[in-house]
């Protein structure tokens, strides 16, 4: 059995959670509604306030999509209750970030500036001109907004220059060591 699997998901005053044909589940709370479509073939149960996952069997498929199941579930719950949020620091001289209506205007080094526009669903604010927070209710599209960010200049190891993640630890290298 699934240690995460088997956890039972409770649903909080003021969220509303229906479950339609064919396991189209949709959440929804205080700071929005997410609707997903989850596996048919995993058994989901909602009685009072309490939502549990079962698996039709032990096939190594539904194995993996128990726990999956469950963590999507837990996951669309806390998001329209508090929803998430990640901190992107950016480090290095002339490195900048600035925001200008749904759009985030970045200087990394290149001869241009990298613009992302924010996806329907997920806010970019700067602090400062170097700390970038991104908020919203679904944790995919947070989490995948800022690896994009990220990824247009990652930190390197020898200054660690690039985007990173707040209290993200960069492991150095030493640089050219001198004369033999």
């Amino acid at each position: 059995m699934s240690r995460i699997g088997k956890m039972p998901v409770t649903i909080p005053a003021g969220v509303e959670v229906k479950l339609h044909e064919g396991n189209f589940m949709t959440v929804k709370g205080p700071k929005g509604t997410l609707e997903r479509q989850l596996e048919p073939s995993i058994q989901i149960d909602i009685e009072s306030n309490v939502i549990t996952v079962s698996r039709p069997n032990d096939l190594k498929r539904f194995r993996s999509l128990h726990g999956l199941t469950r963590t999507l579930i837990d996951n669309m719950i806390v998001g329209v209750t508090n929803g998430y949020q990640k901190t992107l620091e950016i480090v290095g001289t002339g490195y900048r970030a600035a925001k200008s209506g749904n759009k985030l205007t970045l200087t990394l080094g290149y001869s241009h500036p990298v613009e992302f526009e924010d996806p329907e669903g997920v806010e970019s604010a700067v602090e400062g001109n170097n700390r970038i927070h991104v908020s919203g209710i679904d944790k995919e599209k947070v989490g995948q907004y800022a690896a994009n960010i990220r990824a247009k200049r990652p930190p390197e190891p020898y200054k660690g220059k690039g985007v990173r993640y707040q209290g993200e630890t960069i492991r150095r290298k030493a640089g050219k060591s001198g004369k033999k």
